[in-house]
C-alpha cells in the first residue's frame, strides 16, 4: 500500500524526455505569442491581463501535465521553465539582436512636448494614461518633456526639457563657487579703489 502511494507520487507516467520537450515548447509558444501580441503599456496589470493570465495557465497545464500529476513530473516542469527563462535572460543580456528580437525596442510616445499618436497606437496605450504617467514621475505636463519612450519592460522613461531639470550637486556647487567669487570681488573691491584714489591724491601732491 505505502509502495503504491510512493510510486503514485514520484515515479513519471509519461517519458522524461517527452516532459522535457512539452515544457520548453509551451514556454516557447508563450514566448512568441507575448511578443507578437505586443507588451502592456506601463507595466501595468489590469483586471483583463489577470483573465487572460489565468485562462492563458489553465489552457497550457494539460499541454504540460498530460495525463502526469507525479510530484516529480511537476519538478521537471517547473525546472525547464525556470532554466529556459534563465537562459533567454541571459541571451538577452549579452546579445542586442536577441533582445532586440525576444524583447523589442523602446517605443517613442513623447517627443519635443507633443504626443507621438503613432507611438500610442503602437503600445496600446490611452493619452489619459500617458498624462497619468508623467504625473507620477513628477512632471507637471507633457509639455515638459523633451523625450519619452516605453521600454520593452514597459517602463516609461522621460528625459524633461533643459529648463525644467532639477538642478544637480554639480551646479549648485558652481554656483556657490561663482558667488564666493564675486563677494571676494566685492570686498577687495572697495579697497583696491581707496588705493588708487590715494596714489592719484599723493601724485598730485
Amino acid at each position: 500500500m505505502e509502495d503504491s502511494v510512493w510510486d503514485a507520487m514520484f515515479t513519471l507516467q509519461v517519458p522524461l524526455l517527452e516532459k522535457v520537450l512539452r515544457a520548453a515548447l509551451v514556454y516557447l509558444l508563450i514566448l512568441v505569442l507575448v511578443r507578437v501580441s505586443g507588451r502592456r503599456a506601463l507595466a501595468a496589470t489590469n483586471t483583463m491581463d489577470f483573465v487572460v493570465l489565468f485562462l492563458l495557465a489553465s489552457g497550457v497545464e494539460n499541454a504540460i501535465l498530460t495525463e502526469d500529476n507525479s510530484v516529480t513530473g511537476g519538478a521537471v516542469s517547473a525546472v525547464v521553465l525556470i532554466g529556459i527563462n534563465a537562459c533567454v535572460r541571459y541571451l538577452t543580456s549579452i546579445s542586442p539582436l536577441a533582445s532586440r528580437i525576444l524583447q523589442g525596442r523602446p517605443t517613442t510616445v513623447i517627443e519635443d512636448g507633443h504626443v507621438s499618436p503613432r507611438g500610442l497606437r503602437k503600445v496600446g496605450m490611452r493619452q489619459s494614461d500617458l498624462d497619468h504617467a508623467v504625473r507620477s514621475q513628477n512632471g507637471d505636463n507633457i509639455g515638459e518633456i523633451e523625450h519619452g519612450e516605453l521600454t520593452p519592460s514597459g517602463q516609461l522613461v522621460l528625459t524633461l526639457e533643459e529648463a525644467e531639470q532639477s538642478a544637480t550637486k554639480g551646479d549648485v556647487a558652481d554656483l556657490a563657487q561663482q558667488l564666493r567669487r564675486i563677494e571676494g570681488f566685492l570686498v577687495t573691491a572697495p579697497t583696491v579703489a581707496w588705493a588708487h584714489d590715494a596714489r592719484t591724491i599723493h601724485q598730485g601732491h
